[in-house]
């Protein structure tokens, strides 16, 4: 049996999220919107109080470090409420203020998710409190992560990465990048391995900074990795090159961790659109009725029910995947679903608020009209809405991706 209740214990992190999201983020959301590729210096102190939260806690602090996934539960049942399950509890609130801000939180990075995800302990213990990007995206390789053509060759004690890579979130101000190369193209996806990256290696060049629709607070950037070198301790997961998908199936689990992290800001700015609306609702005399049946409410209120009936599955799907991971569940189908969901839903309600609000929803006097434009790549990144479709299809039938393109 499920329990749909938010964890007490994890009530003064989501306390300390919201009031972040309420006295922090929003204050400042509309600044950095307009200032573009600026760094919000507001953030450093904040990362600093998130970091010592999440040193004296097991649960994570208020943001959106990399969580590890557990092999075990730790109740009576076995059941465990952890790491992941908090941090898409704490993104949740701090979406509800802005989702670019918290994308340029340092060292919340979801590199760090990928490091955490995989790496050795050795690694842990090396690149803690590092702030990391992830870099998998190509010119040619967009959700198709099996064809990437960055490639990564032994020479020594080094390995040599060539390629090029695009937007990549938080790639001009983080301290590392993890990036995802090819040990030999021929071999396919099983010789898909990821690089952690020193963001200072003379091989790892800046081309260029994205102007964007959304998310202008948060820097994305463009790589050309030329002859750069990387010591062999830095590749994350086994040298080997698989004989099968095993080896690339084990590096696509990074999305199983950081797919329900993606959903869980869709989440956090569903909600953030919904509260809005229903304020400006009430303000205009129509209140929904949640025990009324639909056809004896108005329209505006039917609307809004039905989002937020959307906005309920997306979010109980977020914590499903997340719980899943923590108790070291196979979560591959959950995370897709709802990623699926959370976003698709996110663009969704996001401009169904702006059309309720009317003027005001399209006007810069409230943030009804940035979240509308900030909505639109949490449908896109981590994997695209048509690509989970795929995923989940695939898993639901027992299909190949040869045999289900």
């Amino acid at each position: 049996m499920y329990n749909l209740e938010t964890p007490k214990k994890f009530g003064p992190l989501i306390a300390q999220a919201r009031q972040v999201a309420d006295e922090v983020f929003r204050p400042i959301s509309r600044r950095y919107d307009r200032e573009e590729h600026a760094r919000p210096k507001e953030l450093d102190m904040l990362a600093a109080v998130v970091d010592g939260m999440n040193d004296g806690s097991d649960m994570g602090g208020a943001g959106a470090a990399g969580v590890r996934r557990s092999k075990n539960g730790d109740g009576p049942e076995g059941n465990r409420n952890g790491s992941n399950l908090s941090t898409a509890l704490s993104i949740i609130e701090l979406c509800r203020g802005d989702v670019g801000l918290l994308l340029s939180m340092p060292r919340q990075g979801l590199g760090n998710s990928a490091i955490a995800s995989v790496a050795d302990d050795e690694q842990l213990e090396r690149f803690a409190g590092q702030w990391a990007a992830m870099a998998i995206t190509e010119p040619e390789a967009g959700s198709d992560s099996a064809a990437i053509r960055t490639t990564a060759v032994r020479d020594g004690d080094d390995y040599v990465l060539n390629g090029e890579k695009i937007y990549v979130t938080a790639g001009e101000r983080a301290d590392l990048v993890v990036v995802w190369a090819t040990l030999d193209r021929s071999k396919g996806r099983g010789a898909i391995k990821s690089f952690v990256v020193e963001r200072s290696n003379p091989g790892l060049k800046l081309d260029r900074l994205e102007h964007k629709l959304g998310i202008r607070a948060s820097d994305t950037a463009a790589f050309t990795l030329q002859d750069c070198r990387v010591p062999k301790e830095n590749l994350l997961g086994p040298p080997e090159v698989a004989e099968s998908t095993g080896g690339f199936a084990g590096a696509m689990q990074t999305f199983d961790n950081t797919r329900p992290l993606v959903a869980a800001m869709a989440v956090g700015l569903t909600r953030a659109c919904l509260e809005e609306t229903k304020k400006l609702l009430a303000e205009a005399g129509v209140e929904p009725d949640w025990d009324a049946p639909e056809a004896t409410q108005t329209a505006a209120a039917a609307e809004y029910l039905a989002m937020d009936a959307d906005y309920e599955a997306a979010y109980l799907l977020t914590l499903q995947a997340a719980w899943m991971a923590d108790n070291g569940k196979p979560n591959s189908l959950q995370a897709s679903q709802a990623k699926a969901k959370a976003g698709r839903t996110c663009v969704d309600v996001a401009l169904r608020c702006v059309a309720l609000a009317g003027t005001l929803g399209y006007s810069e006097t409230m943030l009804l009209e940035k979240w509308a434009r900030d909505a639109k790549i949490l449908d896109i990144f981590e994997g695209t809405q048509q690509i989970q479709l795929l995923i989940i299809a695939r898993q639901l039938l027992g299909l190949s991706s040869a045999q289900l393109r």
